[in-house]
């Protein structure tokens, strides 16, 4: 930074790069919006006040000037979008900060996944910083692509597009003072730097432990309860709208009734579709509830900034990064103008920089799969099996006692007039051959079968199905394809998108996953799926760490317990 030009620039002296004029000013310091001009040099506001001239000068004539949204928890690898693609689809809703959890594709890839993402979205006009996960594996109840240890992760801590250590969803670890968890919880406070949370559910003393230990944010709150109780012990409140966790509704309470200085904006997992409208949503949502607007917008901006560390962004004052937005009006949020440190990238909900120079690496294969036809077969000890059973909107999930069909060969198969369905959970990184089997109700499948290789958090194939031809059939697609999404019925393929990369996410167009996304549902609609966005509902089924009833590559799981639970209701 060029400190003589930039107090040059701020007294009048020299002429700014930009001056946006006649600006109203969302100030998240003092609360307040007021009049004037914002000078910019080098990609940084050096003054705000009346009367500065510039190279360039935009007369916004009284629209309203924010700090531009930061996106607190996300992964983008859920998108199924190259970094590129994905940033097209954001920019314009005026998010230019991620905090990104490559979480998902170090579980398949490991280092060479993180690295992977940093190469592909360090030349953005989207900043992407990074914390590094945590739980690679996030259990011993599932068969990941690596394990990730504490000095693996000692390798990038010092980085400066780190900003610490992602959410913690071993938080039985933390209590029990395991020293493989505890030791990535340390590498991270030795260095100053934040260490995410994933507690839901967690209260009482156990919290305090988990607290204690250094945790200082959580995601998964779902009722102002659990809320209130974790701000009370310090913890920031992230608080989650993804494509199927929406958690925003429930806490409207306390963002209205209490000070939300430590509370902050995630979106977690969204598909394509949703990523649209994005913090920008969550701020218009909010201020509709009755959230007053610059308290929102503090949550999507200087909030965020400050809990991450990240100096002189999400403020418009002199020293901060240009990153802003043009907001008409505090009703629809929605951009006119986006600027990314003082160049503008984004107008009327259009990106206007092209982004073809964006250098994408290549990654190995990583869908490898050792089954044949008999693989799904489920030998019968009982008609009553312990079921999955999905929640609208929910990662958790319920756990019941279903009644399944026997055949002639004593094999357990899908109810399909109660909806009771089988799944499959295949492991797909090293060809073990590992298959867990059980049963899922909420899907409402009357025929064919629906698999995916996004399937939270080891991703291994899943596999829904009414019967064990249509499932192999699937599963044998996605070899194929090495990794993706796909609706089939009576051995015929009725939707497929691939994703190639890691098996998480495609190489192509927005526009084109898009379409992709939208035949997948379509499909699944036709073979009788009742679920809005079933691929999105399905790979959260794998997720041990969160209650009530999952399944692994290694079995049903008693996700209260945290261990691998009988199938048959004997």
């Amino acid at each position: 930074m060029n400190l003589d030009t930039t107090i040059k620039v701020a007294t009048g002296e020299t002429p700014a790069d930009l001056v946006i004029k006649n600006a109203n000013i969302i100030n998240v310091f003092s609360e307040e919006v007021y009049q004037g001009d914002v000078a910019v040099v080098n990609g940084r506001i050096a003054g705000i006040g009346e009367n500065y001239h510039g190279k360039e000068e935009i007369d916004i004539n009284g629209a309203y000037l924010s700090p531009s949204f930061i996106d607190g928890h996300v992964h983008l690898e859920s998108s199924m979008l190259l970094p590129t693609e994905f940033t097209r689809a954001v920019l314009p809703s005026g998010t230019t900060t991620v905090i990104a959890d490559p979480h998902e594709i170090s579980n398949v890839l490991g280092l060479q996944g993180i690295s992977f993402m940093r190469e592909s979205t360090y030349d953005l006009p989207l900043d992407v910083y990074m914390m590094l996960p945590s739980c690679v594996p996030a259990t011993d109840l599932e068969t990941s692509g690596v394990d990730l240890n504490s000095y693996d992760l000692a390798l990038l801590i010092d980085r400066p597009w780190v900003l610490g250590i992602a959410e913690m969803m071993n938080f039985p670890g933390v209590v029990s003072c395991d020293n493989s968890v505890l030791s990535k919880i340390k590498l991270g406070l030795e260095k100053g730097k934040r260490i995410d949370g994933h507690a839901p559910g967690l209260s009482g003393k156990n919290l305090c432990a988990y607290v204690g230990a250094g945790v200082t944010s959580d995601h998964e709150c779902t009722t102002p309860k659990e809320a209130m109780e974790k701000m009370r012990l310090g913890m920031y409140l992230m608080v989650r709208e993804g494509t199927v966790a929406k958690d925003l509704d429930a806490l409207i309470p306390v963002l209205k009734d209490r000070n939300t200085r430590k509370c902050l904006f995630v979106t977690d997992d969204r598909h394509p579709n949703d990523l649209f409208e994005h913090i920008n949503c969550m701020i218009k949502h909010s201020v509709e509830a009755g959230v007053d607007p610059i308290s929102a917008i503090q949550m999507a901006t200087i909030n965020t900034a400050e809990y991450f560390k990240i100096t002189n962004l999400g403020a418009i004052a002199p020293g901060y990064k240009a990153d802003m937005v043009v907001l008409p009006n505090l009703k629809d949020f929605k951009p006119s103008m986006v600027f990314k440190e003082g160049m503008l990238v984004a107008k009327d909900g259009k990106l206007i920089q092209n982004l073809d120079y964006v250098h994408i690496p290549s990654v190995r294969g990583s869908v490898n799969v050792n089954l044949d036809k008999n693989a799904f077969e489920i030998k019968a000890k009982s008609n009553s099996v312990k079921t999955i059973n999905v929640l609208p909107n929910q990662l958790i999930t319920k756990m019941s006692v279903e009644r399944i069909k026997i055949d002639d060969n004593n094999l357990a198969q899908s109810n399909i007039a109660d909806d009771v369905l089988k799944i499959a959970v295949i492991e797909r990184h090293r060809a073990s051959g590992n298959i867990g089997l059980g049963f899922v109700k909420g899907f409402g499948l009357t025929c064919g079968a629906i698999a995916s290789t996004v399937a939270h958090d080891s991703h291994n194939m899943i596999v829904i199905g009414t019967n064990d031809e249509d499932m192999y059939y699937a599963a044998k697609e996605l070899v194929k394809s090495q990794g993706g999404k796909i609706v089939v019925n009576n051995g015929q393929t009725l939707a497929h998108l691939p994703l190639p990369i890691a098996g998480l996410m495609s190489d192509r167009p927005l526009e084109e996953v898009i379409e992709k996304v939208n035949e997948l549902n379509i499909a699944a609609k036709e073979i009788g799926c009742t679920i809005n966005d079933p691929f999105m509902s399905m790979a959260f089924l794998s997720l041990s760490v969160i209650p009530e009833l999952k399944i692994t590559d290694k079995g049903l799981i008693d996700s209260n317990k945290f261990e691998v639970t009988e199938l048959f209701n004997v």
